[in-house]
Order: C-alpha cells, then structure tokens, then sequence
C-alpha cells in the first residue's frame, strides 16, 4: 500500500509539473468581467386610481371623471412640477355570483347587475422630499395603486463613468490573478479585442422612466384633513455592466 500510495503521489507530481509547463505563448484567453454602482433613487413614479360601481353606467362614469378631475388638481397644486400622463380608462359589467351547476342543470345567459368605471393617473416626480405630503392630500379622492422608485436619466448618465471604470477595474483584477495563474505577467499580454454590453447581448437591469429635473421645491399648499401621510423609503439602485474581452500572450 505503501508502494502504491508513493507511485500515486509521484504521477500527481509528474502531471502538475506538465501542466505548470503548458507553453502559452500566442495563447488566447476571453475573460469576461462585470461592474456595477449603486446610487440613491432620486425619482418616484406613483399610480394613482378612481374606480366606481353604480347600476348606471353613467352615473359612475360621472362620479370617475369628476373624481379624476378633483384629484388632478389636488396633484397640480402639490407638486406643479410633476409629469403627468393617463394610465388608462375601463368600463365593464358586474355580475352577480352564480351557484354551481347541479347535474342536468344548463347555465342561464348572464345578466349585468352593475358597472365598474376607473381611471388611472401616473404621477412621475424628483420631489421625494414632499411625496407623502402629495400622496396623502390625493388620498382623499383617490387611490395609491403603486409605488416605483428609480433613477432619473439625468442621475443615470453622471453614474455611466463610474461604472465603465468599475467594469474595467474587475477585468484587469481578473486578468491578473488569471495570468499569475499561469506563471505569466500581465505585461506579457496584448489585448485583442473589448467587447462591452456584449454589442446588444448585455443590457442594464434598470428601468427608468424620464422626468423633468427640478431643483426648486414645490411651495407647501394646504392639505385637507382625513389621510395621515404614509412613510416612503425610496432605497437605492445598482447599475451593472459586462465586459468581455480576449487577450493573447505574446
């Protein structure tokens, strides 16, 4: 066994030694690396809806564009600076809950009981500081149906040096202990080609949807009574990049 343990250990010795002797001369290597930034979400997107249900179907379109227009208001006079675009608008029937079907039995054709009419608003702001005072004053005639924190384009563009650089910092990090790896210096190595963003295969893992950037603060108007202001934590966002590129050793 002893034998046996020895000649082993002797073949494992051989192999390495081959292998550490692999010439790499002209040798091509693609070694693909990633970077990524972070930054404070500076922009929120929030939805807000109306939605009515009457017997009369235009009782509650009535009461939803009535509503809408109020809440539109309230929105302009929070935040003048706010974009703002229509969701959407939908109509449809109501219908009242029907038992199963017992054996023999034959599903009678659906009668609408009433109608449910809504409207959807989308709010788009840079101003994180007033939201909840903006999101509660429009409470009081709407809905929050969602809220979306992001990066402005602005902000975006300002983070896309830093993050080319962080990419290239991880690439030559990776190359180096690679070609330490191999018993050879980075010095000995052109670079062949850089590919980043994959040319279009690579994409940033971020939406964000456009604003207009404003530094002044809306004023502070007068907020009715009945909603206390919810708490927002906008958090933050990563933006990532891959690289890959091929170096030859000389």
């Amino acid at each position: 066994m002893k034998q046996l343990a020895a000649a082993v250990s002797l073949s494992v010795c051989t192999l390495a030694i081959h292998a550490q002797s692999l010439p790499t001369s002209g040798a091509l290597l693609v070694v693909p690396a990633d970077g990524e930034v972070r930054h404070v979400n500076d922009q929120a997107t929030v939805t807000l809806t109306v939605e009515e249900v009457d017997k009369d179907k235009a009782a509650a379109a009535s009461r939803v564009n009535q509503k809408m227009k109020q809440g539109l208001e309230i929105v302009r006079k929070q935040d003048p600076q706010a974009s703002l675009k229509t969701q959407n608008y939908y109509t449809y029937p109501v219908y009242p809950e029907e038992p199963p079907l017992q054996p023999g039995q034959t599903r009678k054709p659906r009668v609408a009981t009433a109608w449910r009419v809504g409207q959807s608003l989308q709010v788009v702001t840079t101003h994180l500081d007033t939201l909840p005072r903006t999101v509660a004053a429009a409470q009081n005639i709407m809905s929050l149906s969602g809220v979306y924190f992001s990066l402005t384009p602005e902000t975006t563009k300002q983070l896309e040096d830093q993050r080319i650089a962080a990419t290239w910092q991880n690439f030559n990090e990776r190359f180096a202990a690679i070609a330490k790896a191999m018993g050879r210096s980075p010095a000995d190595a052109v670079l062949d080609t850089v590919d980043f963003e994959g040319s279009g295969n690579y994409t940033d893992r971020v939406s964000v949807t456009g604003a207009r950037m404003m530094a002044a603060p809306p004023p502070a108007p007068y907020i009715p009574p009945g909603v206390e202001e919810t708490s927002f934590e906008p958090g933050e966002t990563t933006l990532q990049m891959r690289l890959v590129a091929k170096v030859r050793f000389k």
